[in-house]
């Protein structure tokens, strides 16, 4: 197995760097974050959010409201804490405090975060926000509330959360995380500064393995080239050898699409695996939520409910359902995505390129590469790609992965099969 070594210059990735340390490929976005909070301590902001008493040049590096965007695993979340423990910190961020390590956990008391495992956040919870937003800070010097997730806020919540930031308190920080800015409504959009994080190269991701958690160089850049920049996901599959092994036999899919009954034994394992992962997530969180629920209603220890009770269970039910179905959308998506890779590295080699993903089945990628052709690996790419957004529009999982691996069998085969055609629930 083939890898680039590291490069003896001096490292992109600073792991000295106080609570920056772990934003790893992100140079352009700390340099600006590192301004801002420079201007943050030295000067005491108006409610508008300018600057009273610095230059020109840096009077607008400060403002009451910031969205961080970037792709999965490029640490929006983990940029929004660091920001949060830099604007607290006496020092400015320094990582070894009880400030920092407590707004970094999520246990300051004047960093607020919010995430759901919903499929959205809804108006009562972005209004407890701005309650918390109006307050002043209880021991630091600045209100920060944080959103993950700020794509899911729904169109309620998005007005109740456009008043906020319309008229910001004087100390209030909002940091609004999601992928895209074209995710957020115009209004909400235009009221944020836009931090761009972008993806860490499997150079940096590598260091940060090797450096930090003390993985095997040739391990790291298996890992890092899996998780295609994805830092999370790197460690995690550094780390746990069950992970790398679950992975792999998404990997290894195809090698068992050897006929018609093997596609759809396939398509039913994937699913039920999902699903199953989905329970699993979900379980322990449900019995708490409809415990605290009953409690909330003044359920006795005899069984007697209260005649308001059925709505709100009803509704409760509802939520958790559609969590569980949002989950197995994720897991069925992962493993679309990873089987993703599989083509992208078979059409590299049919087009000459080197780079690969899946660098542990590089000799199978190669034999694949040799008795197809790039006109039917472009399809299966297609085809995985419109399996991806049929599931997202609700069609059936078990009949859309079926469908799909058939498709995928016939341009891998010269002896096609059957094809079928998933239709919607």
């Amino acid at each position: 197995m083939s890898t680039s070594p590291l490069t003896t210059e001096p490292s992109a990735v600073d792991f000295s760097d106080g609570v920056w340390g772990e934003l790893v490929g992100q140079n352009r976005a700390v340099a600006e974050l590192k301004r801002a909070v420079a201007v943050a301590t030295q000067s005491k902001l108006d409610p508008a959010g300018t600057a009273s008493s610095t230059s020109i040049d840096t009077r607008h590096a400060m403002t009451h409201a910031w969205l961080f965007t970037g792709p999965p695993g490029s640490g929006r979340s983990v940029a929004a804490r660091a920001f949060a423990a830099a604007l607290e910190c006496p020092n400015g961020g320094c990582g070894t405090c009880q400030v920092c390590r407590t707004c970094r956990s999520g246990a300051f008391p004047d960093v607020t975060i919010c995430r759901t495992e919903q499929l959205s956040i809804g108006v009562e919870e972005i209004r407890e926000l701005v309650r918390k937003a109006a307050m002043s800070p209880l021991s630091g010097p600045w209100q920060v509330l944080i959103v993950e997730d700020a794509d899911r806020v729904t169109d309620r919540a998005a007005d109740a959360l456009l008043k906020s930031l319309e008229e910001p308190p004087p100390r209030t920080i909002w940091v609004l995380c999601t992928p895209n800015a074209d995710d957020l409504v115009a209004t909400i959009r235009s009221r944020t500064r836009e931090i761009r994080l972008v993806t860490p190269s499997d150079e940096d991701v590598v260091r940060l393995l090797v450096q930090r958690e003390g993985v095997a160089e040739d391990d790291a850049w298996v890992a890092a080239r899996a998780a295609q920049g994805h830092i999370g996901r790197a460690r995690a599959l550094a780390g746990d050898q069950q992970l790398r092994d679950a992975r792999q036999r998404i990997i290894d899919l195809p090698s068992r699409w050897t006929s018609l009954a093997a596609c759809l034994a396939c398509a039913a394992e994937i699913v039920a695996q999902a699903q199953a992962e989905a329970e699993a997530k979900t379980a322990q969180l449900n019995l708490r939520e409809r415990h605290d629920l009953e409690a909330a209603l003044g359920f006795t220890t005899t069984g007697a409910r209260p005649r308001s009770a059925a709505a709100a269970l009803s509704n409760l039910d509802e939520q958790q359902k559609a969590r569980a179905k949002r989950l197995q959308r994720d897991a069925l998506d992962n493993v679309l995505t990873e089987l993703a890779t599989w083509y992208r590295d078979v059409l590299a080699v049919q087009v000459g390129a080197s780079h690969l993903i899946n660098m542990a089945s590089a000799d199978r990628v190669r034999q694949t590469a040799g008795t197809t052709t790039p006109d039917g690996t472009l399809a299966s790419l297609r085809a995985i790609l419109a399996t991806r957004r049929a599931i997202e529009t609700n069609v059936a999982p078990l009949l859309a992965m079926e469908a799909l691996f058939i498709e995928l069998h016939n341009n891998d085969s010269a002896r096609p099969l059957p094809s079928m055609t998933p239709d919607a629930e």
